[in-house]
This record gives C-alpha cells, sequence and structure tokens, in this order.
C-alpha cells in the first residue's frame, strides 16, 4: 500500500506582506503562521512524515519549539529559488524514505487553515486516482481582464473555472518527473507541471476557509478563522 508524505515549501520571503519577517513566521495566534499548517498536516493519522523545505541560511526557525510534532516532523535545508525548485529539492531529498507510488500532498506554508474536513477529503477522493488531484474552489466572482492601463479589456465566462488551492495530491516519481521536465519554467503549482505532461488532475470541492494568507489584511481573516475553530472545538 502506498504511504502519505506532506511537504510545505517554505523558503520563500513572502514580499507581498511588506513585513521585516518572512511571511510564513509572522506571528498568528501567538504562533509563526506555518505552525498552523504543520499542526494540521502532522494531525493526520494518514501522513506518515511531514518535511519542511527551508532555505539553508534560515535563521528563523530554530527559533519556535517543534517538538509538539516530534519525531514526524523533518526539515529539510534545500530550498531553491522559486516554490518549484523548493519542491523538486525537497521531493529529491525525500527519496530515501519515499517510494515512486507514494502520494505527497504539497501544501502552502501560507494557508494556515487547513481543516480536518478538507484534508481527509483530499486523501479519500484522491487515494485511488490514476493522476492525482488538489483541492479547489468553483471561482464566483465576475472575472475582468486589464489592459497595460488598468482599464477593463474584456469579461472573462467564469463557467467551469476554479481557484487552485493546496496541497495537491500526487505520486512522489509523477509529480518529480513533472517538474524535472519544465527546465527553466517555474510553474506556480504543482498541478501546472503534471498538467504540461498531458494529464488531468482531479478538483476536489474546498471552501474560502482555506485561504491563503497574501496580503496583510489576509492576516485578520485568518485569524478570526482559527479562533472560530479553536472556540468550536
Amino acid at each position: 500500500m502506498p504511504q502519505y508524505f506532506a511537504l510545505i515549501p517554505a523558503a520563500g520571503s513572502g514580499a507581498r506582506m511588506a513585513a521585516e519577517l518572512p511571511k510564513q513566521y509572522l506571528p498568528l495566534l501567538d504562533r509563526p503562521m506555518i505552525y498552523h499548517a504543520v499542526a494540521a498536516l502532522c494531525a493526520a493519522a494518514e501522513i506518515e512524515r511531514v518535511y519542511v523545505v527551508l532555505a539553508p541560511q534560515d535563521a528563523h526557525w530554530a527559533r519556535h519549539d517543534w517538538q509538539a510534532f516530534a519525531p514526524k516532523l523533518h526539515v529539510l535545508r534545500v530550498g531553491g529559488e522559486t516554490r518549484a525548485q523548493s519542491v523538486q529539492n525537497g521531493l529529491e531529498a525525500m527519496r530515501t524514505h519515499c517510494q515512486r507510488d507514494d502520494w505527497v500532498l504539497v501544501h502552502d506554508a501560507a494557508r494556515p487553515c487547513l481543516s480536518r474536513r478538507h484534508l481527509a477529503r483530499l486523501i479519500d477522493e484522491i487515494g485511488a486516482d490514476e493522476v492525482g488531484g488538489l483541492l479547489a474552489m468553483p471561482v464566483a466572482d465576475t472575472l475582468k481582464r486589464a489592459d497595460l492601463q488598468g482599464r477593463v479589456l474584456r469579461t472573462e465566462p467564469r463557467d467551469n473555472l476554479w481557484q487552485a488551492q493546496t496541497p495537491q495530491m500526487f505520486r512522489h516519481g509523477l509529480l518529480l518527473q513533472a517538474l524535472q521536465s519544465m527546465g527553466d519554467e517555474a510553474p506556480t503549482d504543482e498541478s501546472r507541471a503534471v498538467e504540461r505532461l498531458g494529464l488531468s488532475p482531479k478538483l476536489v470541492a474546498s471552501d474560502g476557509s482555506n485561504l491563503k494568507v497574501t496580503y496583510p489584511e489576509d492576516m485578520n481573516l485568518a485569524q478570526l478563522i482559527l479562533h472560530n475553530r479553536e472556540s468550536q472545538a
């Protein structure tokens, strides 16, 4: 039976947050933001190990206490210049413990609100799929394409459009092959690399609570989601 592993690329700086700390270490409910993603994945009984890919020179990780997640949590200081490179380097470093057919769930460090419900749905729906898949949400807003002057060029039809989220779940061997085949192109998510092989990943319905923290105002919403979830536990 294939095993399940998780990988969190966390070597970026999160420049759009305009903060002194890298985004993944910004405080959220008295913890670094990445802590919440790590906790969600480590709590899943199906997942054998959780790997975090850091930049080699990262000095922030060691300033926090991660003992609650030992021995499930493993750090790989092989981060690259792009997300795709960090994921590829992490997959290569995982080879000593992963088989080609094992599943890898790649999750954003900046998605701290991943719920057990969404994670279980992804594993349940993708575990028997031939290709793999990802959490995603149907696009509800009207989409406008702009010209170079910031004016509406046209309205884009939103039929059958989905907003990609993470985790994105693929076989270790397939995902590594897909990323290696991209060359110098840096896909913004793992599904894009797999699509380039001519495959069609499966979309698993999620919702807006699995948000990605991109801008400073997103922190308040993430805090509210996590606080409400804790109060209902």
